[in-house]
């Protein structure tokens, strides 16, 4: 049962730390302003980890790939502590390196998804609760380029937005694929 508890917090800190990098690459791609609130909590919970990083990694277009590598390094970590904790101590073979290496890309991308759920799912009701929330341009600014595409796809129904819908069963879906091909491919 400790283990289980054990497992239980590690995988929230680490999906919480995993969804922060995520969300200042996301913050970068997009050009949200670095002076919001929100971009300010972020970039200050991931600084420690990201600026030593960008020292030695550059920044190109619109990828922040220090960002990214720290939420691979950040979701391969997660990945070998849950292995470690999970077999009882033991770490796993020379020989699944390669699997680490994809795993933690998958997990990474598992993260990204579940901000896009959420994120999508927080604007849609506070669209409905309270659509001058403080937060809704940024919500709106994160999620445009991913409804905007659906919403073209989509057939007009009056006054009624299924796109955010749309993007939900998408990103669960993917969610699901994505946990179960880095597990396997892991072999945890």
């Amino acid at each position: 049962m400790a283990r289980d508890i054990l497992i239980f917090l590690i995988d929230i800190i680490f999906q919480l730390f995993g969804i922060a990098l995520i969300l200042r690459a996301w913050i970068f791609a997009i050009r949200l302003h670095p002076f919001n609130p929100y971009s300010q909590a972020v970039l200050r919970a991931t600084d420690w980890l990201v600026q030593p990083i960008r020292r030695a990694v550059p920044v190109s277009g619109r990828f922040d790939w220090p960002t990214i590598l720290a939420c691979w390094v950040t979701a391969m970590l997660y990945l070998l502590l849950t292995w470690f904790i999970g077999t009882g101590g033991t770490l796993p073979p020379a020989s699944a390196f390669g699997a680490v290496l994809l795993s933690g890309l998958l997990v990474g991308l598992k993260w990204l998804f579940n901000i896009i759920v959420w994120v999508t799912l927080i604007q849609a009701v506070l669209s409905w609760i309270n659509p001058l929330s403080p937060v809704m341009p940024v919500l709106y600014t994160l999620t445009a380029p991913l409804l905007d595409p659906i919403r073209r796809a989509l057939p007009r129904m009056g006054g009624l937005d299924l796109s955010p819908l749309v993007l939900l069963v998408i990103a669960q879906v993917l969610m699901m694929v994505l946990n179960h091909l880095a597990f396997s491919a892991f072999g945890a």
